[in-house]
């Protein structure tokens, strides 16, 4: 948990539609001045938390809480909250900068006040000299932008963000990544992000929120998720792994495809069937029988900062990347530092894989 205040609690909350649990018994806590994102595949009931703190869904039971007050009932706009969505929702026949005003108009501020603002607002998304142009002249990540400096100038306490760079080419979403991480320093507000986008996740977060199936698969800090995932989900989902089914023979000692490695890994009994994470850029690859194990490189592909390469050990195929390069066909050895094997318990049912954790 972080030191952080806490600001928004999500308390108990459960979602259906129609015949469909989105959301079941989630319990989420937010604090102050942290980039959270919510991250998942579709369906697993991001959106729909994100609308709930939002206001944009009321939840069939459960409670938001927000610094302390009971917001569930309260409507959209009545909330210290604002959001982005995906798909900008400018108005098309308003310049920019009638764009961003619109809010700060309804709400009866005074021309010198929307003046001030708008020009504060263009400024932090570097959008100077933009304020007559119409959204059609727009690239999409200028209208993003457009659509960030309305909500920042209504001052919310939290920004909300659903998938917002979604429609952008790899280039311009990856320039607004450190674009939002700048803006969420300045603003000094709460961000909660929703995306399916694994590194988007761990290059813009404090907090990380793994869902699937409307539970918390896991939270915690981006380098937890990824060097510590609490289930193969968790591992499966955030960046390559190699899930293997392995037997734990005791304390720090592990049978993996017959070979028995060190790790680091305690409490889990001996001699049980345990799940084991091994991410592809910490196999180390000898030549053929230096390693613990021998197998065989079967495809590679570049991808530009290393060598992508499938090797087979058996019948188990590997995910091994690697700085050099080994030609297919050819023999090597694998091997793994015992920091680098995480163990994680089986689930006991199919049920049970779905489950949230007690984090």
């Amino acid at each position: 948990m972080s030191d952080r205040p806490v600001l928004i609690h999500l308390e108990h909350v459960s979602k259906s539609f129609g015949n469909s649990l989105v959301l079941d018994d989630l319990d989420l806590t937010i604090c102050k001045n942290e980039f959270v994102t919510l991250l998942g595949p579709s369906g697993c009931g991001k959106t729909t938390t994100l609308r709930i703190i939002g206001g944009f869904e009321r939840p069939d039971s459960g409670r938001v809480i927000f610094q302390g007050e009971d917001i569930t009932g309260v409507p959209a706009n009545k909330r210290p909250i604002n959001t982005v969505f995906q798909k900008y929702a400018l108005f098309p026949h308003m310049t920019v900068e009638e764009n961003v005003a619109f809010g700060l108009r309804i709400r009866k501020k005074s021309r010198e006040y929307i003046r001030e603002k708008i020009d504060y607002a263009l400024k932090l998304v570097n959008l100077e000299g933009f304020e007559k142009r119409m959204p059609k002249s727009l690239s999409g990540g200028q209208q993003q932008r457009v659509a960030i400096a309305r909500a920042i100038v209504n001052e919310p306490e939290v920004l909300l963000l659903d998938e917002p760079l979604g429609a952008l080419d790899l280039k311009l979403r990856q320039e607004m990544q450190y674009e939002l991480i700048r803006m969420k320093n300045e603003l000094g507000i709460t961000f909660i992000y929703v995306t399916h986008d694994q590194e988007e996740a761990l290059t813009m977060s404090d907090n990380v929120v793994v869902m699937n199936q409307g539970y918390i698969q896991q939270e915690g800090s981006p380098q937890k998720i990824y060097d510590e995932p609490e289930n193969a989900f968790v591992a499966d989902f955030i960046g390559d792994s190699n899930i293997i089914r392995s037997t734990m023979v005791r304390d720090r000692l592990v049978n993996i495809l017959g070979i028995e490695f060190e790790c680091v890994d305690t409490g889990f009994g001996e001699n049980r069937p345990v799940d084991v994470v091994i991410r592809p850029e910490d196999i180390v690859l000898a030549p053929e029988r230096e390693g613990a194990l021998n197998g065989e490189v079967t495809d590679v592909i570049f991808k530009g900062v290393h060598y992508e390469m499938c090797i087979m050990t058996g019948d188990f195929e590997w995910i091994v990347h690697s700085t050099r390069r080994s030609e297919p066909g050819s023999g090597v050895s694998i091997s793994v530092d015992p920091f680098d094997i995480q163990i994680m318990n089986i689930p006991e049912s199919e049920d049970e894989e779905a489950v949230k954790l007690d984090i």
